[in-house]
């Protein structure tokens, strides 16, 4: 694909690949994928505010009778819902006697010390201190102040997704040996989907690596893409097909941008499904037993379309959402020893650059 000819949605939303390549065939992609256009992006990236947002997991995680919880750069969080089913998130460490909080119940949206009994119900108490907390509805963020060393935001930036009402939505977890840097670094390298996710990818071409003059969109309140508004300046805009089966596909035009240091954001802007996005959120966990840094990937995928059958998939949520879990656990079975790679040779000064 090409600039002159841009994705475009057909009546259906496969299509059939008639210049079909083998894999070892395709058009190399190294070239492209400049070692320094890449660090540029990523320092870019970095040096963007988050206001000491961390995002530490999926909304519908949150249950009503335990905390979801996370280590986020070395410190125990908790997160529960009160007796009004509002987010209260803070330490983990019990402040009586340091029991383990993430093994305690909740009861009535009290979090109840299963040690002695220390009730909990989101307010400053016996040295317990909450800490801010933002449920964007797909995904629970926590500040930590002390952690981030930035100006702190009222609220994270959380990019912009279709509607609620007509998305279907699934959040991925996993963790690997390595840095956030080394995450996003990952996903602001487009050109290795096609080489290195074969079963997923085909016909990639990074048409720009910064917002080009006919790729404008803006959004509608349901989040379908428009002629209008700009994309991010600093963005890459790639030409892909999503294999489904044998040489069945479905191509669209996606834009990655980086919207603060530890987020990654795939738009789709056109094809099937505009408007929908996939966000690669990466956030610190602290060492593990042999000093190494850990890194939770936190992906959420919030996928829309206008098409008639897409009414469907939406009320088979509950079905569908294990199997878009597993599409992406399988591409980051890759990606997360991309990313632990990137550290291991970092780490060593081998990284090349």
């Amino acid at each position: 694909m090409s600039p002159d000819r841009p994705v475009r949605r057909g009546r259906y939303p496969l299509s059939l690949r008639r210049n079909a390549v083998a894999w070892e065939r395709q058009q190399p992609t190294w070239r492209e994928a400049r070692p320094a256009v890449i660090a540029r992006a990523l320092k870019r990236a970095q040096a963007r505010p988050s206001g000491n947002w961390f995002v530490v997991g999926a909304s519908q995680d949150v249950r009503d009778d335990r905390p979801l919880a996370r280590t986020v750069a070395g410190q125990e969080l908790v997160v529960w819902r009160d007796a009004a089913g509002q987010l209260v998130a803070g330490p983990g460490v019990c402040p009586h006697l340091g029991a383990p909080l993430r093994d305690s119940p909740v009861r009535c949206g009290t979090l109840v010390c299963h040690w002695h009994g220390l009730s909990l119900r989101g307010t400053a108490f016996a040295g317990w201190e909450p800490l801010p907390v933002h449920d964007d509805g797909v995904l629970v963020w926590v500040r930590l102040d002390a952690v981030g060393g930035e100006t702190p935001l009222e609220a994270p930036v959380v990019p912009v997704r279709p509607a609620p009402t007509r998305a279907l939505s699934a959040v991925y977890i996993g963790v690997g040996t390595c840095e956030p840097e080394d995450v996003v670094a990952n996903r602001l390298d487009p050109w290795h989907g096609a080489w290195f996710h074969p079963y997923s990818f085909v016909d990639l071409a990074v048409v720009d690596t910064a917002a080009v003059e006919d790729e404008r969109v803006k959004h509608d309140e349901g989040g379908a893409a428009h002629e209008g508004e700009p994309v991010d300046e600093d963005a890459f805009t790639v030409d892909v097909s999503f294999k489904v089966a044998g040489r069945l596909v479905v191509p669209v035009r996606a834009v990655f941008t980086a919207p603060e240091p530890r987020t990654v954001l795939m738009r789709i802007t056109r094809g099937e499904g505009a408007g929908s996005v996939v966000e690669t959120h990466a956030t610190p966990l602290g060492p593990d037993e042999h000093g190494r840094p850990r890194t939770a990937v936190i992906e959420a995928v919030v996928a829309a379309s206008d098409r008639p059958g897409f009414s469907v998939a939406r009320r088979m949520t509950p079905l569908l959402r294990p199997l878009m879990r597993t599409a992406a656990g399988r591409l980051w079975r890759d990606d997360l020893a991309y990313a632990e790679r990137r550290w291991q040779l970092r780490s060593t000064g081998r990284f090349p650059g």
